[in-house]
C-alpha cells in the first residue's frame, strides 16, 4: 500500500494505492479531503464576447504567451491606431498588451474575459 497526498483545486485529499497481483494497481480507495471545504459559489459564466465572424479581419491579433483574457479594450467596428491596446492577457502575474498591427478597424474579437488561451491563439481581428 502506498499513501499519497493530492491537491486540487486548493483541498488537499489523502490517497491509499493498493498493489494487486503482477504489480498493477488494483484499487484505490475514495480521495477524502484532509479538512472540510468551505462552500463557495460557482462563480458566473463570463458573458459571450461581441464578435462578427470568427477571423474576419485580414490582420490578426494572436496571444504571445499562454495565459488568461484579463481584458478586452476594443469593440467590434472601433477604430484603432497601430500599437494601439487591444486585449489584455495575464501572464505569470503579469499584464501583457495585446495591440493592433496596423490602422484599422475591429472585425472580430475571438475571445471572452477569462479565456485560457495558448501562445499564438487568435484573440481579434482587424480589417
Amino acid at each position: 500500500m502506498k499513501n499519497y497526498t493530492i491537491t486540487v483545486n486548493g483541498v488537499a485529499y489523502e490517497v491509499t494505492v493498493e498493489e494487486g497481483a503482477g504489480g498493477a494497481p488494483a484499487a484505490a480507495m475514495p480521495a477524502m479531503p484532509k479538512a472540510p471545504a468551505a462552500t463557495a459559489p460557482m462563480p458566473a459564466a463570463p458573458a459571450a464576447a461581441p464578435a462578427a465572424s470568427a477571423g474576419a479581419g485580414a490582420n490578426r491579433i494572436e496571444a504571445g504567451a499562454a495565459g488568461k483574457v484579463f481584458k478586452i479594450e476594443a469593440k467590434v467596428g472601433q477604430a484603432v491606431s497601430k500599437g494601439d491596446t487591444v486585449i489584455i492577457l495575464e501572464a505569470m502575474k503579469m499584464e501583457i498588451p495585446m495591440v493592433s498591427p496596423v490602422d484599422g478597424t475591429i472585425a472580430s474579437i475571438d475571445c471572452a474575459v477569462g479565456d485560457p488561451v495558448e501562445a499564438g491563439a487568435l484573440l481579434a481581428t482587424v480589417d
